[in-house]
């Protein structure tokens, strides 16, 4: 079951939160820089950075601050550790991790694999460390976990529209041909779509920790591409409630345009949102369980 973590409340901890990234694409770049300019006022340390390639952090992060070794971080004694690299690293890592701090997950479409969802239950349980996950591009995240904690939501819909140059494909889905200049390229059930596409599908991974009475499998993500959406990201969200006594339902559309660079996975609002969802579970207590920030 998730947890919605409140919007307020400092922890009682004394002294700098000691920040560890991991990924340095585009967002960890942009989280890098802000806790470097940022952190000392924000009471914020950067303990270390860590990538895939290290060499891309040659001569944009001071080297006792590169992490070569993930299975060492333990010893930089970090209080968050924020993933913003692939869903396979907190598939592998991520039990681990919370062993020593907690954990802020950039990827949720990792945990369209039951199996991950329960060892991070499991490791944040033992640890007594928390699992948060940013909330990234879903809008009206707040406003969908209150109307399924109530009973009413009956369907959610997320669908996500860019140009086929922004989307990064697997399996099954990296053999698609966009032959029309709008192409439904995915419809269903989002525990379907993560794997496929692990970096386009976190805004309707998270829809689905928002509305736990759906998950995964309730939940239905539409993934399209549209060539004209060459400078933006276009995320729909329909949600449905039951039937009232009138016989008609309780309905909200809402559409999300995310200004972004040709090619561009992550939209230029969602790096401002996680960069919020950083400093909101800052300022939490660490307690079990994975709460959307």
């Amino acid at each position: 079951m998730v947890r919605r973590a409140p919007g307020s409340g400092m922890a009682p901890d004394s002294g700098p939160r000691r920040v560890g990234v991991l990924g340095f694409g585009r967002l960890g770049q942009s989280l890098v820089s802000h806790l470097l300019s940022q952190g000392q006022d924000l009471g914020l340390e950067l303990v270390f950075v860590w990538n895939r390639n290290p060499e891309h952090m040659a001569g944009q992060v001071p080297q006792s601050l590169q992490l070569k070794n993930l299975a060492a971080l333990g010893e930089r004694h970090p209080d968050l550790v924020v993933e913003v690299a692939h869903p396979k690293i907190v598939q592998e890592f991520g039990p681990g991790i919370l062993e020593h701090a907690n954990l802020l997950v950039g990827s949720p479409s990792a945990l369209a694999d039951a199996n991950t969802e329960k060892r991070l239950l499991e490791a944040s349980r033992r640890w007594d460390h928390s699992v948060f996950v940013a909330r990234g591009a879903l809008w009206g995240t707040e406003d969908i976990a209150r109307l399924d904690a109530a009973g009413g939501l009956q369907s959610l819909r997320v669908t996500m529209a860019t140009h086929p140059d922004g989307f990064r494909l697997e399996g099954p889905l990296a053999a698609a041909r966009c032959s029309e200049p709008r192409t439904v390229l995915y419809e269903g059930p989002v525990r379907g779509l993560c794997p496929f596409a692990p970096r386009n599908s976190n805004t309707m991974a998270a829809a689905a920790l928002a509305a736990p009475s759906l998950g995964f499998d309730g939940v239905v993500g539409v993934l399209v591409a549209d060539l004209s959406l060459t400078d933006r990201h276009v995320v729909d969200v329909e949600l449905r409630g039951p039937p009232g006594p009138s016989g008609r339902s309780f309905a909200v559309s809402t559409r999300r345009e995310n200004p972004a660079q040709p090619g561009a996975v992550t939209g230029s609002a969602t790096v401002t949102a996680f960069w919020r969802s950083l400093l909101g579970c800052c300022q939490l207590p660490a307690r079990p369980g994975i709460h959307l920030c």
